[in-house]
């Protein structure tokens, strides 16, 4: 049986991931100790999520690891003798990370660079796939031209008419304090893989979501906004009239994706992973698609105050994924991914 270790386990991604896998046949061993707790406190707290995992996964194997402990990296990286790689473990919010830099910067960039060098010591043949970010961008992409509708900004150049490509400039722009340690993270996995030839990828995620997400509203754009309409609970709306735009993508995409990269790695590759134009919203949207759903109006108020370093519009251009793995396509719908977060709050809040 082949055996798989993730990282942030008990996190979206992670848990889609062990998920997956385990209907694959894979042994899984996660990594997770709960730090999301520690950054956003009680309502960012995984361990529901891990406790899923438990019950759902016969082979699962739960790991209680700081991947910050290096010495700890680096021996159970062998003992568990895995097949494949898959990092998600991260500080994860664009904001936060003012406020601890140097836990985020410990964990994203130390704590990759970590498992990098176990990998390597352990073996240079398995894949490693890295969950990076579009904020390695930093705010680059508000310099190409927009035009502003009615609910939205959008591109007004022709060169981006199916998004940002993974040649878009990383540097000599604002990327917040979490778009540095990422920048970090991901030139490393880049480097290891170009520099030892191993099978490496960065997935610069747009917006990833789902219906296992702990948003809080530092982190988890869709997730926390549609529990603060379900709750009744007040929004705030941070700058560009809440016409900013992102492109969302279902966690059980960005798990596909990772199979078809494991069945078929390649050296030091980068994707923008996200859910393209089709599957991009604003703010005002939205709110307007979770109040029909919901029936609920949304509680909120405008600040003119935009996030430090924040996107005006962004979405992925995915041609290079689905040249690189035509097997691989967006299954899941904006539409659809907003009625299962809605009925997985619905079924937390009710608990």
């Amino acid at each position: 049986m082949k055996k798989i270790l993730v990282t942030g386990s008990s996190g979206l991604i992670g848990s889609e991931v062990c998920l997956h896998f385990a209907d694959l046949g894979w042994e899984i061993h996660g990594i997770d100790n709960n730090m999301r707790a520690a950054f956003f406190g009680e309502q960012g707290d995984t361990r529901w999520n891990q406790e899923r995992l438990n019950h759902l996964i016969k082979n699962f194997h739960h790991h209680e690891l700081d991947i910050r402990d290096r010495n700890k990296v680096l021996s159970i990286i062998p003992q568990i003798s895995p097949d494949a790689i898959v990092h998600t473990a991260a500080q994860p919010s664009h904001d936060r990370a003012a406020a601890i830099p140097f836990e985020d910067f410990d964990t994203n960039a130390v704590g990759t660079f970590n498992l990098l060098e176990a990998t390597r010591r352990y073996s240079t043949e398995i894949p490693f796939v890295h969950m990076s970010t579009n904020k390695v961008y930093g705010d680059a992409p508000n310099e190409i031209k927009m035009v502003e509708l009615e609910t939205r900004w959008e591109y007004a150049d022709d060169n981006y008419k199916d998004g940002i490509a993974e040649n878009f400039r990383i540097d000599q722009s604002k990327h917040s304090l979490f778009g540095a340690s990422k920048v970090s993270a991901d030139v490393s996995v880049q480097e290891y893989g170009r520099y030892f030839n191993m099978p490496t990828a960065c997935l610069r995620g747009g917006c990833l979501t789902g219906p296992n997400h702990s948003g809080v509203e530092l982190h988890g754009f869709l997730s926390y906004l549609i529990k603060c309409n379900l709750e009744g609970k007040h929004y705030t709306i941070f700058g560009y009239k809440g016409k900013q735009v992102r492109d969302n993508i279902h966690s059980f995409d960005v798990a596909r994706f990772i199979e078809e990269f494991i069945k078929q790695p390649r050296v030091a590759e980068v994707y923008n992973i996200g859910g393209g134009k089709a599957n991009s919203i604003s703010i005002l949207e939205a709110f307007s698609l979770i109040e029909s759903i919901s029936s609920n109006k949304m509680n909120y108020t405008y600040s003119d105050a935009a996030r430090l370093g924040d996107h005006i519009c962004y979405y992925s251009d995915l041609r290079k994924m689905k040249t690189h793995y035509p097997n691989w396509g967006i299954t899941k719908n904006v539409r659809d991914t907003f009625l299962q977060i809605y009925a997985s709050w619905k079924n937390r809040i009710k608990h």
